[in-house]
């Protein structure tokens, strides 16, 4: 099967915003509040019996192995996804995958990252926020093979809409908790 150049296919934004990394990192890994600031994602919830219950005050905070779903829309697109948390190294690197149908970590759709670094201000984090494409199946892989001919052009309007809703979401949270 032709990979239509999909795999690892990536988006890397780096932008800085006005939260402390400390701040910042408590929202970026509130994943059940995801929903409150993406354009794509209607609705993310931890999965049952994946969640580390000992944080300050009580939170509900990821940890290596916490598992989530997220449903998400583009346009009359609608469709649920599972993710796995790969890495939680406080306040600084966040990362999950994307599972596929078959639910293999070492496979998934796709890869997803958040590396924060003080600004060169006080108060200001240096954000790192990477999308890849994996070697799963996704959705935009069963479209570009239905549409072979138009691949390129699917591939880069999607990664293209992936980087403004990164964008998007990123200042959707400085804005609500700056």
């Amino acid at each position: 099967m032709d990979d239509y150049g999909i795999t690892g296919a990536r988006v890397d934004l780096e932008v800085v915003v006005d939260l402390p990394p400390e701040r910042l990192w408590d929202l970026v890994t509130a994943v059940h509040r995801v929903s409150e600031w993406s354009p794509e994602c209607e609705h993310t919830a931890l999965l049952d019996g994946t969640v580390d219950r000992t944080v300050d005050g009580g939170g509900r905070r990821v940890a290596v192995g916490t598992r989530f779903e997220g449903r998400n829309r583009r346009e009359n697109l609608v469709w649920t996804v599972n993710c796995l948390v790969t890495e939680v190294t406080p306040p600084h690197s966040f990362a999950w995958v994307v599972l596929d149908d078959a639910h293999d970590p070492e496979r998934p759709s796709s890869f997803w990252r958040y590396d924060l670094e003080p600004g060169d201000v006080p108060g200001r984090t240096r954000v790192r926020h990477t999308f890849v494409h994996g070697p799963g199946n996704s959705e935009l892989r069963r479209i570009m093979a239905a549409n072979p001919e138009m691949a390129p052009v699917i591939l880069d309007v999607r990664l293209g809409e992936l980087r403004r809703h990164m964008t998007e979401t990123l200042k959707a949270i400085t804005a609500a908790y700056a």
